[in-house]
């Protein structure tokens, strides 16, 4: 594969693309499976009004429905994860949109048992569990029922919205299939001159570039595309932002903010908390960016300046075999068991590594409580690139001892826990490198992927978090978010967020419409508490404190049998005290201290 051309989907070498058979050996084992869990959809139906009949009438049902969702969930991985390898093939479209489809009538279909269960009194499902010794293992999924007593409309009202999930889930839709194969991008030149094909994952790599010319060429056209649809893109998403904030309303939530983090039991306080920290340490955030322009000996520093190596060309470039050796070394601190998970991933083929023609963009981990953990990555040789492979480890391997630890009913976990895995293995990583560094030049290049990655984790994130709420409030309000309004609130916050030392080039405005976690309702600000709590649980395990890694590891099989909160008290972090963040943004001062003396030493 060359930059200037996408292989087609065919002709990546099979050792380099994800193994879905285990799922299904064949499209026609699906057709199969999409039948069979048609049918279950009938049989859930036909429980309705059994939840007041007893212990027995009362498992049933529930066993029933979450069989139902067992089936449901393979239908719909094997599908999302076909379609997202070549988002092109119409075929594999087809198949998602079947599998959406199931998941809307299935909803509608067991819509009813919610409020059901909520007609039951407290005094006779403790009955229930008194009656029926099988219904223990559940206790703490229908006590969180239980308690959205005040969020659950009539059975018949929650049938017409699971009926409308389709409809409602439109304009995200919408925005996936032109993000990631409509939109077509422009040619731009590479540092060799060549004209390539402008896509989401070279866009990254462009801008990694120690050429200037490139990385603003290809800042330019990429943001001239997305100015080109900026009143389409301004119409999806606030048709998202006005859907959040209708289910809300119906639900009695006093918020779009409320309803999403009360699934998991978040104090919203959580989420003020974090943006206002992080707010108070801006000036830290500006002094690191004052660096990088000085480093960079740059009379302006640019938006597109922001993700070169600040000593130049980086010596740290890994090819996919050299990342795996390192990924096995960086992560060996996380003992046996976490290396036996790891050496699964690379052998069972749990990874589709390359970029093709179609494929959907970005990176992830993804599957089901029967399915493996698998990874969609579009690798390019890269410090950043390894990053990635161990960040989505971290989300794989944590689905993995969930789901081989938990039964199903809790074998999966809180958007709020996940990010926590995935960026403990990115902190111990660079501890890895720092510790093994051969020279000041190399230190330089590690220290500066870590606060770059701090700097796209905890105030990218929270800046877009921040941008978010700041939108969902202002349309409950009543401000049409038109493209006018979404390009000047996001063009204020980002020049506020980078500060003096960088200028707020009028490209960046247009960034809002093209983040998918926008589609996804309040998931972004889990990415910045996520690395604060995993700074601290990194460092407690590369100090070898007593007890940190088994805490760790009963943290990564706990999937949902608790509060999100809880889990993490037990693992040794408190996330309704604002300590953990600013525990982290002293690692980030450290760090930076580190650099600048690091840099003193290149200098001689």
């Amino acid at each position: 594969m060359t930059l200037n051309e996408l292989p087609k989907r065919e002709e990546v070498k099979v050792e380099l693309t994800w193994d879905l058979t285990p799922i299904y050996e064949s499209d026609e084992k699906w057709e199969a499976a999409f039948d069979e869990a048609q049918s279950s959809i009938k049989e859930a139906a036909s429980k309705k009004g059994t939840l007041d009949d007893g212990a027995t009438s009362f498992l049933t049902a529930l066993e029933t429905i979450l069989n139902l969702h067992r089936k449901l969930e393979n239908v719909y991985v094997y599908a999302h994860l076909k379609s997202d390898q070549d988002t092109s093939n119409s075929d594999y479209q087809a198949l998602q949109d079947r599998a959406r489809g199931l998941l809307s009538q299935a909803g509608e279909a067991t819509s009813w048992f919610q409020p059901e269960l909520l007609s039951v009194s407290n005094d006779k499902i403790e009955q229930y569990f008194n009656d029926e010794p099988k219904l223990e293992v559940y206790r703490h999924e229908i006590e969180k029922s239980l308690a959205n007593r005040d969020h659950v409309l009539s059975a018949d009202k929650e049938a017409m919205l699971a009926a409308a999930s389709e409809v409602l889930s439109g304009s995200r839709q919408t925005f996936a299939m032109l993000n990631n194969a409509d939109i077509q991008f422009p040619l731009v030149k590479n540092e060799n001159g060549q004209e390539v094909q402008l896509s989401h994952g070279l866009y990254g790599q462009l801008m990694e570039s120690t050429d200037r010319s490139v990385r603003k060429e290809a800042f330019e056209k990429m943001y001239d595309v997305y100015r080109s649809f900026n009143n389409t893109l301004a119409s999806t998403l606030q048709n998202e932002v006005k859907k959040n904030n209708y289910l809300a309303k119906v639900h009695n939530y006093t918020s779009a903010r409320d309803r999403a983090l009360s699934n998991n039991h978040i104090p919203e306080s959580v989420h003020d908390t974090l943006i206002e920290v992080v707010n108070e340490n801006l000036p830290l955030f500006h002094r690191y960016m004052a660096l990088r322009k000085k480093v960079l000996e740059l009379d302006e520093m640019h938006m597109y300046d922001l993700y070169t190596p600040i000593t130049g060309e980086s010596s740290l470039n890994y090819s996919y075999e050299e990342a795996i050796d390192v990924t096995f070394k960086g992560l060996e601190k996380l003992g046996d068991e976490y290396v036996k998970v790891l050496e699964k991933a690379f052998n069972e083929r749990w990874i589709d590594v390359v970029e093709n023609k179609g494929k959907r963009s970005g990176a992830y981990s993804s599957g089901g409580y029967d399915t493996n953990p698998y990874i969609l990555l579009n690798w390019h040789d890269s410090l950043n690139n390894l990053y990635t492979l161990v960040h989505e480890l971290g989300h794989s391997v944590h689905s993995y001892f969930t789901r081989s630890t938990q039964p199903y009913v809790y074998g999966d976990y809180s958007i709020f826990l996940a990010e926590i895995a995935s960026t403990t293995n990115e902190n111990i990583l660079t501890d890895y490198l720092l510790e093994n560094a051969k020279d000041p030049l190399t230190k330089v290049f590690v220290l500066n992927q870590y606060l770059d990655g701090f700097k796209g984790t905890v105030f990218r994130q929270t800046q877009f978090a921040e941008f978010e709420h700041k939108i969902h409030t202002a349309a409950a309000e009543g401000q049409p978010l038109t493209g006018q309004y979404l390009n000047e609130t996001y063009s204020e916050m980002n020049d506020r967020y980078y500060g003096d030392a960088v200028v707020n080039d009028d490209q960046i405005q247009y960034e809002w419409s093209r983040i998918p976690h926008f589609y996804m309702g309040y998931y972004v600000y889990q990415y910045a508490t996520g690395f604060c709590a995993a700074t601290a649980l990194a460092d407690k395990i590369v100090n070898e404190e007593e007890g940190a890694l088994e805490a760790y590891l009963t943290y990564l099989k706990a999937g949902r049998s608790d509060y999100p909160i809880d889990i993490m008290k037990k693992a040794g972090v408190d996330m309704t005290d604002k300590a953990y963040i600013q525990r982290a943004m002293q690692v980030f001062e450290s760090r930076l201290d580190q650099l600048e003396e690091v840099l003193k030493e290149v200098e001689k």
